[in-house]
Protein backbone atom coordinates (compact mmCIF):
# COMPACT_ATOMS: atom_id res chain seq x y z
CA UNK A 1 0.00 0.00 0.00
CA UNK A 2 1.17 3.64 -1.06
CA UNK A 3 -0.30 6.46 1.32
CA UNK A 4 2.38 9.65 -0.05
CA UNK A 5 2.07 11.58 3.15
CA UNK A 6 4.33 12.17 6.49
CA UNK A 7 1.59 13.64 8.71
CA UNK A 8 2.87 15.29 12.05
CA UNK A 9 0.94 17.46 14.58
CA UNK A 10 2.02 20.18 16.68
CA UNK A 11 0.37 22.72 19.26
CA UNK A 12 3.29 25.24 18.34
CA UNK A 13 1.09 27.98 16.67
CA UNK A 14 3.60 29.31 14.82
CA UNK A 15 4.27 28.23 11.69
CA UNK A 16 7.16 28.79 8.47
CA UNK A 17 6.23 29.07 5.10
CA UNK A 18 4.75 27.85 3.09
CA UNK A 19 1.36 27.63 4.73
CA UNK A 20 -2.15 26.33 3.98
CA UNK A 21 -4.94 28.06 5.46
CA UNK A 22 -8.80 27.87 5.56
CA UNK A 23 -11.50 30.15 4.37
CA UNK A 24 -15.40 29.58 4.96
CA UNK A 25 -17.67 30.54 2.25
CA UNK A 26 -20.54 33.08 3.63
CA UNK A 27 -23.34 34.55 2.44
CA UNK A 28 -21.69 37.45 2.03
CA UNK A 29 -18.80 36.12 0.12
CA UNK A 30 -15.93 34.40 2.71
CA UNK A 31 -14.41 34.93 6.07
CA UNK A 32 -10.99 33.89 6.54
CA UNK A 33 -10.07 31.57 9.64
CA UNK A 34 -8.20 33.20 12.33
CA UNK A 35 -5.14 31.41 11.09
CA UNK A 36 -5.70 33.05 7.53
CA UNK A 37 -6.24 36.22 9.23
CA UNK A 38 -2.80 36.07 10.71
CA UNK A 39 -1.39 34.93 7.94
CA UNK A 40 -3.00 37.62 5.88
CA UNK A 41 -1.37 40.54 8.15
CA UNK A 42 1.87 38.98 8.05
CA UNK A 43 2.05 39.28 4.56
CA UNK A 44 0.42 42.80 4.20
CA UNK A 45 -3.13 41.80 2.90
CA UNK A 46 -1.84 40.05 0.08
CA UNK A 47 -4.38 37.01 0.81
CA UNK A 48 -7.26 39.42 1.11
CA UNK A 49 -6.46 41.51 -2.36
CA UNK A 50 -5.30 37.70 -4.61
CA UNK A 51 -8.81 36.33 -3.11
CA UNK A 52 -10.52 39.33 -4.30
CA UNK A 53 -9.12 39.86 -7.55
CA UNK A 54 -9.43 36.09 -8.49
CA UNK A 55 -13.26 36.28 -6.93
CA UNK A 56 -12.50 33.73 -4.26
CA UNK A 57 -15.61 32.24 -2.50
CA UNK A 58 -14.16 29.78 0.19
CA UNK A 59 -16.58 27.12 -1.78
CA UNK A 60 -14.76 23.33 -0.54
CA UNK A 61 -12.34 22.47 -2.21
CA UNK A 62 -11.66 25.82 -3.81
CA UNK A 63 -7.67 26.55 -3.85
CA UNK A 64 -5.73 29.89 -4.31
CA UNK A 65 -1.80 30.14 -3.95
CA UNK A 66 -0.09 33.26 -3.46
CA UNK A 67 3.14 33.81 -3.43
CA UNK A 68 5.00 36.95 -1.46
CA UNK A 69 8.15 38.24 -0.22
CA UNK A 70 7.33 36.30 3.50
CA UNK A 71 6.56 33.41 1.34
CA UNK A 72 3.84 30.88 -0.12
CA UNK A 73 0.49 30.45 1.21
CA UNK A 74 -1.90 28.52 -0.50
CA UNK A 75 -5.63 29.64 1.00
CA UNK A 76 -7.97 26.45 0.97
CA UNK A 77 -11.46 26.72 1.02
CA UNK A 78 -13.84 25.02 3.37
CA UNK A 79 -17.71 25.92 2.90
CA UNK A 80 -20.23 26.86 4.84
CA UNK A 81 -20.52 24.86 8.24
CA UNK A 82 -18.01 22.85 8.25
CA UNK A 83 -18.31 19.41 10.58
CA UNK A 84 -16.84 16.73 11.66
CA UNK A 85 -17.03 13.67 9.49
CA UNK A 86 -17.21 13.60 5.60
CA UNK A 87 -17.22 17.48 5.27
CA UNK A 88 -14.05 17.71 7.39
CA UNK A 89 -12.29 14.25 5.52
CA UNK A 90 -13.35 16.21 2.34
CA UNK A 91 -11.77 19.25 3.35
CA UNK A 92 -8.37 17.09 4.22
CA UNK A 93 -8.48 15.66 0.70
CA UNK A 94 -8.42 19.55 -0.89
CA UNK A 95 -5.49 20.06 1.04
CA UNK A 96 -3.43 17.48 -0.24
CA UNK A 97 -4.90 18.34 -3.63
CA UNK A 98 -3.54 21.92 -2.35
CA UNK A 99 -0.36 20.72 -1.96
CA UNK A 100 0.31 19.23 -5.77
CA UNK A 101 -1.39 22.48 -7.03
CA UNK A 102 1.03 24.72 -5.49
CA UNK A 103 4.00 22.74 -6.57
CA UNK A 104 5.20 21.96 -2.49
CA UNK A 105 6.39 19.26 -1.13
CA UNK A 106 6.09 20.21 2.55
CA UNK A 107 3.67 22.62 4.39
CA UNK A 108 1.68 23.25 7.57
CA UNK A 109 -1.86 24.23 7.58
CA UNK A 110 -2.99 26.03 10.49
CA UNK A 111 -6.46 24.49 12.05
CA UNK A 112 -6.62 26.61 15.61
CA UNK A 113 -10.03 26.86 17.10
CA UNK A 114 -11.50 23.84 15.80
CA UNK A 115 -12.61 20.73 17.70
CA UNK A 116 -9.91 18.07 18.26
CA UNK A 117 -12.59 15.16 15.89
CA UNK A 118 -12.76 18.30 13.48
CA UNK A 119 -8.79 18.29 13.13
CA UNK A 120 -8.51 14.44 13.24
CA UNK A 121 -10.91 14.04 10.46
CA UNK A 122 -9.27 17.06 8.09
CA UNK A 123 -6.13 14.98 9.04
CA UNK A 124 -7.71 11.48 8.19
CA UNK A 125 -9.37 13.17 4.72
CA UNK A 126 -5.73 14.22 3.60
CA UNK A 127 -4.39 10.69 4.64
CA UNK A 128 -7.18 8.81 2.93
CA UNK A 129 -6.39 11.49 -0.57
CA UNK A 130 -2.56 10.30 -0.92
CA UNK A 131 -3.34 6.57 -1.56
CA UNK A 132 -1.47 5.96 -4.75
CA UNK A 133 -0.62 2.74 -6.17
CA UNK A 134 2.20 2.77 -8.16
CA UNK A 135 3.81 -0.65 -7.90
CA UNK A 136 4.15 -1.50 -11.45
CA UNK A 137 5.43 1.70 -12.84
CA UNK A 138 9.08 1.37 -13.59
CA UNK A 139 10.39 4.68 -14.93
CA UNK A 140 9.20 7.95 -15.46
CA UNK A 141 6.89 10.62 -13.29
CA UNK A 142 4.67 7.62 -12.60
CA UNK A 143 7.56 5.40 -10.97
CA UNK A 144 8.15 8.09 -8.75
CA UNK A 145 6.86 8.43 -5.09
CA UNK A 146 6.42 12.14 -4.30
CA UNK A 147 6.03 11.99 -0.46
CA UNK A 148 4.36 15.37 0.75
CA UNK A 149 4.98 16.19 4.48
CA UNK A 150 2.19 18.06 6.26
CA UNK A 151 2.41 19.23 9.82
CA UNK A 152 -1.19 20.37 10.99
CA UNK A 153 -0.79 22.67 13.59
CA UNK A 154 -3.79 23.08 16.17
CA UNK A 155 -4.40 24.18 19.84
CA UNK A 156 -6.30 20.37 19.89
CA UNK A 157 -4.31 17.23 21.12
CA UNK A 158 -5.68 14.96 18.53
CA UNK A 159 -3.11 12.20 18.16
CA UNK A 160 -5.48 9.85 20.19
CA UNK A 161 -8.76 10.77 17.99
CA UNK A 162 -6.07 10.61 14.81
CA UNK A 163 -4.66 6.71 15.85
CA UNK A 164 -8.33 5.39 15.61
CA UNK A 165 -8.36 7.30 12.43
CA UNK A 166 -5.33 5.88 11.32
CA UNK A 167 -6.07 2.08 11.82
CA UNK A 168 -9.31 2.70 9.64
CA UNK A 169 -6.97 3.87 6.79
CA UNK A 170 -4.82 1.23 6.94
CA UNK A 171 -7.83 -1.16 6.21
CA UNK A 172 -8.88 1.36 3.70
CA UNK A 173 -5.70 0.73 1.63
CA UNK A 174 -5.28 -2.80 2.03
CA UNK A 175 -8.82 -2.97 0.46
CA UNK A 176 -7.58 -0.78 -2.22
CA UNK A 177 -4.37 -2.53 -3.05
CA UNK A 178 -6.42 -5.47 -3.54
CA UNK A 179 -8.48 -4.01 -6.36
CA UNK A 180 -6.08 -2.83 -7.99
CA UNK A 181 -4.19 -6.18 -8.37
CA UNK A 182 -3.85 -7.76 -11.94
CA UNK A 183 -5.24 -10.90 -11.84
CA UNK A 184 -1.69 -12.77 -13.03
CA UNK A 185 -0.51 -11.57 -8.91
CA UNK A 186 -3.24 -11.75 -7.07
CA UNK A 187 -5.26 -15.26 -7.64
CA UNK A 188 -6.65 -17.38 -5.10
CA UNK A 189 -3.47 -18.89 -3.33
CA UNK A 190 -1.53 -15.31 -3.40
CA UNK A 191 -4.78 -14.06 -2.44
CA UNK A 192 -4.96 -16.12 0.62
CA UNK A 193 -1.25 -15.92 1.43
CA UNK A 194 -1.98 -12.18 1.63
CA UNK A 195 -5.06 -12.47 4.08
CA UNK A 196 -2.59 -14.99 6.42
CA UNK A 197 -0.42 -11.83 6.98
CA UNK A 198 -3.13 -10.35 9.38
CA UNK A 199 -2.80 -12.70 12.05
CA UNK A 200 0.20 -10.49 13.02
CA UNK A 201 -3.08 -7.66 13.67
CA UNK A 202 -4.18 -10.03 16.00
CA UNK A 203 -6.68 -12.08 13.91
CA UNK A 204 -6.90 -15.79 13.65
CA UNK A 205 -6.72 -17.04 9.65
CA UNK A 206 -7.63 -20.14 8.67
CA UNK A 207 -7.46 -21.17 4.68
CA UNK A 208 -9.38 -24.20 3.29
CA UNK A 209 -7.66 -25.76 0.48
CA UNK A 210 -10.08 -27.33 -2.34
CA UNK A 211 -9.70 -30.92 -0.12
CA UNK A 212 -11.48 -29.68 2.69
CA UNK A 213 -13.89 -27.77 1.03
CA UNK A 214 -14.63 -30.57 -0.89
CA UNK A 215 -14.90 -32.62 2.60
CA UNK A 216 -17.87 -29.60 3.65
CA UNK A 217 -19.71 -30.23 -0.01
CA UNK A 218 -18.89 -26.96 -0.97
CA UNK A 219 -19.47 -27.74 -4.55
CA UNK A 220 -21.07 -24.33 -5.88
CA UNK A 221 -17.96 -22.94 -4.91
CA UNK A 222 -16.01 -25.31 -6.46
CA UNK A 223 -17.86 -25.40 -9.28
CA UNK A 224 -17.45 -21.92 -10.65
CA UNK A 225 -13.12 -22.48 -10.37
CA UNK A 226 -13.73 -25.86 -11.73
CA UNK A 227 -12.32 -24.16 -14.78
CA UNK A 228 -9.33 -22.24 -14.00
CA UNK A 229 -5.59 -23.84 -13.06
CA UNK A 230 -5.76 -21.48 -10.17
CA UNK A 231 -6.81 -24.01 -7.09
CA UNK A 232 -9.91 -22.33 -4.92
CA UNK A 233 -9.26 -21.22 -1.36
CA UNK A 234 -11.77 -19.85 1.18
CA UNK A 235 -10.25 -17.50 3.99
CA UNK A 236 -11.73 -17.38 7.69
CA UNK A 237 -10.63 -14.49 9.84
CA UNK A 238 -11.81 -14.33 13.38
CA UNK A 239 -11.60 -11.52 15.58
CA UNK A 240 -12.25 -12.15 19.34
CA UNK A 241 -13.20 -9.04 20.96
CA UNK A 242 -16.28 -9.11 22.71
CA UNK A 243 -16.57 -11.92 25.13
CA UNK A 244 -19.30 -14.90 24.90
CA UNK A 245 -21.48 -13.39 22.37
CA UNK A 246 -22.56 -14.74 19.05
CA UNK A 247 -20.40 -13.45 16.07
CA UNK A 248 -21.55 -11.11 13.19
CA UNK A 249 -20.40 -12.66 9.98
CA UNK A 250 -19.13 -10.61 6.97
CA UNK A 251 -18.98 -12.56 3.64
CA UNK A 252 -17.29 -11.51 0.69
CA UNK A 253 -17.13 -12.60 -2.66
CA UNK A 254 -13.72 -13.44 -4.19
CA UNK A 255 -13.25 -13.52 -8.37
CA UNK A 256 -10.03 -13.31 -8.70
CA UNK A 257 -10.87 -12.89 -12.53
CA UNK A 258 -14.36 -13.49 -13.90
CA UNK A 259 -14.32 -14.22 -17.82
CA UNK A 260 -17.80 -15.55 -17.44
CA UNK A 261 -16.81 -19.03 -17.98
CA UNK A 262 -18.27 -20.48 -20.95
CA UNK A 263 -21.09 -18.06 -21.08
CA UNK A 264 -18.20 -15.57 -21.89
CA UNK A 265 -18.58 -12.09 -21.44
CA UNK A 266 -17.53 -9.87 -24.27
CA UNK A 267 -14.04 -8.98 -24.81
CA UNK A 268 -14.01 -5.37 -24.38
CA UNK A 269 -13.94 -4.04 -20.97
CA UNK A 270 -13.10 -7.64 -19.82
CA UNK A 271 -9.80 -6.37 -18.60
CA UNK A 272 -12.01 -5.05 -15.60
CA UNK A 273 -12.82 -7.97 -14.52
CA UNK A 274 -9.52 -7.95 -12.11
CA UNK A 275 -11.76 -6.30 -9.12
CA UNK A 276 -14.66 -8.42 -9.28
CA UNK A 277 -12.98 -9.72 -6.03
CA UNK A 278 -14.02 -6.09 -4.82
CA UNK A 279 -16.56 -7.62 -2.06
CA UNK A 280 -14.22 -9.83 -0.62
CA UNK A 281 -11.29 -6.98 -0.40
CA UNK A 282 -13.90 -4.94 1.56
CA UNK A 283 -14.44 -7.04 3.92
CA UNK A 284 -10.27 -8.11 4.39
CA UNK A 285 -10.38 -4.23 4.89
CA UNK A 286 -12.57 -3.94 7.48
CA UNK A 287 -10.94 -7.28 9.53
CA UNK A 288 -7.70 -4.98 9.25
CA UNK A 289 -9.50 -1.83 10.30
CA UNK A 290 -11.59 -3.45 13.43
CA UNK A 291 -8.33 -5.45 14.75
CA UNK A 292 -6.40 -2.35 14.44
CA UNK A 293 -8.63 -0.42 16.12
CA UNK A 294 -9.05 -3.28 18.73
CA UNK A 295 -13.29 -3.00 18.79
CA UNK A 296 -15.16 -5.07 21.66
CA UNK A 297 -17.01 -7.13 19.24
CA UNK A 298 -17.12 -10.81 17.68
CA UNK A 299 -16.27 -10.75 14.30
CA UNK A 300 -15.86 -12.97 11.54
CA UNK A 301 -14.74 -12.30 8.27
CA UNK A 302 -14.80 -14.94 5.15
CA UNK A 303 -13.96 -14.80 1.62
CA UNK A 304 -14.25 -17.09 -0.68
CA UNK A 305 -11.33 -16.74 -3.08
CA UNK A 306 -11.92 -18.28 -7.02
CA UNK A 307 -11.17 -17.69 -10.60
CA UNK A 308 -13.77 -18.21 -13.07
CA UNK A 309 -12.11 -19.35 -16.59
CA UNK A 310 -13.49 -21.96 -19.57
CA UNK A 311 -11.48 -24.16 -20.28
CA UNK A 312 -12.25 -28.14 -20.84
CA UNK A 313 -13.18 -28.84 -17.03
CA UNK A 314 -15.34 -25.33 -16.84
CA UNK A 315 -19.06 -25.90 -15.38
CA UNK A 316 -21.47 -25.85 -18.88
CA UNK A 317 -25.10 -24.30 -18.90
CA UNK A 318 -27.72 -26.60 -17.62
CA UNK A 319 -25.73 -28.35 -15.46
CA UNK A 320 -26.75 -29.18 -11.95
CA UNK A 321 -24.54 -28.91 -8.64
CA UNK A 322 -25.80 -30.08 -5.36
CA UNK A 323 -24.89 -26.91 -2.72
CA UNK A 324 -23.08 -27.49 0.68
CA UNK A 325 -26.62 -26.70 2.16
CA UNK A 326 -27.79 -29.66 0.02
CA UNK A 327 -30.41 -27.66 -2.57
CA UNK A 328 -29.67 -28.29 -5.76
CA UNK A 329 -28.72 -25.64 -8.53
CA UNK A 330 -29.49 -25.58 -12.28
CA UNK A 331 -26.25 -23.37 -13.63
CA UNK A 332 -28.35 -21.47 -16.40
CA UNK A 333 -25.60 -19.24 -16.98
CA UNK A 334 -22.24 -19.11 -15.72
CA UNK A 335 -21.57 -15.74 -15.50
CA UNK A 336 -23.69 -15.43 -12.46
CA UNK A 337 -21.27 -16.92 -10.44
CA UNK A 338 -20.67 -15.02 -7.50
CA UNK A 339 -23.93 -15.96 -5.89
CA UNK A 340 -22.59 -19.64 -5.94
CA UNK A 341 -19.76 -18.57 -3.91
CA UNK A 342 -21.53 -16.83 -1.60
CA UNK A 343 -24.09 -19.21 -1.18
CA UNK A 344 -21.36 -22.06 0.33
CA UNK A 345 -19.51 -19.32 2.07
CA UNK A 346 -23.20 -18.16 3.76
CA UNK A 347 -23.97 -21.84 4.52
CA UNK A 348 -20.68 -23.01 5.90
CA UNK A 349 -21.41 -19.87 8.42
CA UNK A 350 -23.74 -20.32 9.85
CA UNK A 351 -23.20 -24.11 10.55
CA UNK A 352 -19.58 -23.43 11.94
CA UNK A 353 -19.94 -19.60 13.77
CA UNK A 354 -23.97 -19.13 14.68
CA UNK A 355 -23.83 -15.53 13.83
CA UNK A 356 -26.31 -13.51 15.35
CA UNK A 357 -26.35 -11.52 12.21
CA UNK A 358 -24.40 -11.56 8.19
CA UNK A 359 -23.65 -9.05 5.89
CA UNK A 360 -22.43 -10.11 2.47
CA UNK A 361 -20.37 -7.91 -0.25
CA UNK A 362 -20.05 -8.53 -3.48
CA UNK A 363 -19.86 -7.13 -7.10
CA UNK A 364 -22.65 -9.54 -8.18
CA UNK A 365 -24.96 -7.90 -10.71
CA UNK A 366 -24.13 -5.01 -13.59
CA UNK A 367 -27.90 -4.53 -13.09
CA UNK A 368 -27.40 -2.56 -9.70
CA UNK A 369 -25.50 -0.09 -11.67
CA UNK A 370 -28.48 0.76 -14.05
CA UNK A 371 -30.43 1.02 -11.53
CA UNK A 372 -29.08 3.03 -9.02
CA UNK A 373 -25.73 4.53 -11.15
CA UNK A 374 -22.67 4.62 -9.17
CA UNK A 375 -23.79 6.90 -6.60
CA UNK A 376 -25.85 3.83 -4.09
CA UNK A 377 -24.73 0.33 -3.46
CA UNK A 378 -27.93 -1.33 -3.83
CA UNK A 379 -28.77 -3.19 -0.12
CA UNK A 380 -31.10 -6.43 0.02
CA UNK A 381 -32.16 -7.40 3.92
CA UNK A 382 -34.81 -9.86 5.72
CA UNK A 383 -34.56 -7.22 8.50
CA UNK A 384 -35.95 -3.51 8.82
CA UNK A 385 -32.85 -2.90 12.11
CA UNK A 386 -29.98 -4.55 10.26
CA UNK A 387 -30.90 -2.41 6.85
CA UNK A 388 -31.48 0.76 8.47
CA UNK A 389 -28.56 0.42 10.51
CA UNK A 390 -26.16 -0.27 7.64
CA UNK A 391 -28.12 2.88 5.38
CA UNK A 392 -26.87 5.74 8.45
CA UNK A 393 -23.58 3.89 8.62
CA UNK A 394 -23.15 4.71 5.27
CA UNK A 395 -24.70 8.11 5.51
CA UNK A 396 -22.12 8.66 8.11
CA UNK A 397 -19.19 7.39 5.85
CA UNK A 398 -19.92 8.73 2.84
CA UNK A 399 -20.51 5.03 1.35
CA UNK A 400 -24.13 5.27 0.69
CA UNK A 401 -26.58 2.28 -0.04
CA UNK A 402 -30.13 1.97 -1.13
CA UNK A 403 -32.54 -0.40 -0.06
CA UNK A 404 -34.04 -2.82 -3.32
CA UNK A 405 -37.19 -4.86 -2.67
CA UNK A 406 -37.49 -8.64 -2.61
CA UNK A 407 -40.52 -10.99 -2.34
CA UNK A 408 -42.16 -13.91 -3.49
CA UNK A 409 -42.87 -12.42 -7.04
CA UNK A 410 -39.27 -12.51 -7.32
CA UNK A 411 -38.35 -15.61 -6.01
CA UNK A 412 -40.30 -17.52 -7.88
CA UNK A 413 -38.33 -16.61 -11.06
CA UNK A 414 -35.93 -18.96 -9.65
CA UNK A 415 -37.90 -22.13 -9.85
CA UNK A 416 -36.16 -24.17 -12.10
CA UNK A 417 -37.80 -27.60 -14.03
CA UNK A 418 -35.21 -29.96 -12.59
CA UNK A 419 -33.87 -28.57 -9.71
CA UNK A 420 -34.36 -26.93 -6.29
CA UNK A 421 -33.76 -23.09 -8.14
CA UNK A 422 -31.76 -21.90 -11.36
CA UNK A 423 -28.85 -19.62 -10.43
CA UNK A 424 -30.83 -16.92 -12.80
CA UNK A 425 -34.26 -15.25 -12.57
CA UNK A 426 -34.40 -13.47 -16.29
CA UNK A 427 -33.85 -10.38 -17.56
CA UNK A 428 -35.61 -8.36 -15.38
CA UNK A 429 -35.04 -7.62 -11.81
CA UNK A 430 -31.24 -8.84 -11.81
CA UNK A 431 -29.97 -7.96 -8.79
CA UNK A 432 -33.24 -8.18 -7.25
CA UNK A 433 -33.44 -12.18 -7.99
CA UNK A 434 -29.45 -12.58 -7.11
CA UNK A 435 -30.62 -11.17 -3.62
CA UNK A 436 -33.34 -13.88 -3.35
CA UNK A 437 -30.82 -16.68 -4.82
CA UNK A 438 -28.95 -15.48 -1.37
CA UNK A 439 -31.94 -15.61 0.77
CA UNK A 440 -31.94 -18.98 0.46
CA UNK A 441 -28.79 -19.99 2.45
CA UNK A 442 -29.03 -17.42 5.53
CA UNK A 443 -31.40 -19.62 7.18
CA UNK A 444 -33.66 -17.25 8.77
CA UNK A 445 -30.59 -15.29 10.20
CA UNK A 446 -30.82 -11.22 10.22
CA UNK A 447 -29.05 -10.64 6.62
CA UNK A 448 -28.33 -8.07 4.40
CA UNK A 449 -26.43 -8.50 0.78
CA UNK A 450 -24.54 -5.23 -0.41
CA UNK A 451 -24.21 -4.94 -4.41
CA UNK A 452 -21.31 -2.96 -4.93
CA UNK A 453 -20.44 -3.48 -8.22
CA UNK A 454 -21.54 0.41 -9.01
CA UNK A 455 -19.40 1.28 -5.97
CA UNK A 456 -15.90 -0.92 -5.92
CA UNK A 457 -14.17 0.99 -8.95
CA UNK A 458 -14.06 4.41 -9.88
CA UNK A 459 -13.62 6.35 -13.24
CA UNK A 460 -13.51 9.81 -11.35
CA UNK A 461 -11.16 10.82 -8.52
CA UNK A 462 -12.84 12.16 -5.54
CA UNK A 463 -11.16 14.36 -2.73
CA UNK A 464 -10.19 11.55 -0.67
CA UNK A 465 -10.98 8.90 -2.63
CA UNK A 466 -8.99 7.78 -5.77
CA UNK A 467 -9.54 6.68 -9.57
CA UNK A 468 -9.42 2.94 -9.64
CA UNK A 469 -9.97 0.79 -6.66
CA UNK A 470 -11.66 2.40 -3.62
CA UNK A 471 -12.13 0.36 -1.19
CA UNK A 472 -15.64 0.66 -0.49
CA UNK A 473 -17.17 -1.14 2.21
CA UNK A 474 -14.52 -0.55 4.90
CA UNK A 475 -15.93 2.22 6.29
CA UNK A 476 -19.43 1.60 6.31
CA UNK A 477 -18.55 -1.81 8.19
CA UNK A 478 -16.17 -0.36 10.62
CA UNK A 479 -18.66 2.10 11.96
CA UNK A 480 -21.48 -0.46 11.82
CA UNK A 481 -19.80 -2.97 14.04
CA UNK A 482 -18.69 -0.05 16.28
CA UNK A 483 -22.23 1.36 16.78
CA UNK A 484 -24.52 -1.40 16.67
CA UNK A 485 -26.32 -2.37 19.83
Amino acid sequence: MTATLNLAFSTETSSSYPVIVTAAATDAGFALSAAAEATDNAMGGALTRAASEAEFKGKAGQTLVVRGAEGTAVLVGSGKNLAAGKDAENLGGHIFSALGKAGLTSASVMLTGLDAAIVADIAHGAHLASYVFKHYFTKGDAAEVKMKSLTIISDADVSSEYAMREELAQGVFLARDLVFEPANKLYPESYAERCETLADQGLKITVLDEDAMRKEGMDLLLSVGQGSRRASRMVIMEWNGGGDEAPVALVGKGVCFDTGGISLKPAGGMEDMKWDMGGSAAVVGAMRALAGRKIKRNVVGLVGLVENMPDGEATRPGDVVTSMSGQTVEIINTDAEGRLVLADVLTYANKYFKPSKMINLATLTGAIIVSLGKEYAGLFSNNDDLSNALMAAGLETGEKSWRMPMGKEYDDLLKSHIADMKNIGGRWGGSITAACFLERFVEGVPWAHLDIAGMAWSEKATPTVPKGGTGFGVKMLTNFLENDA
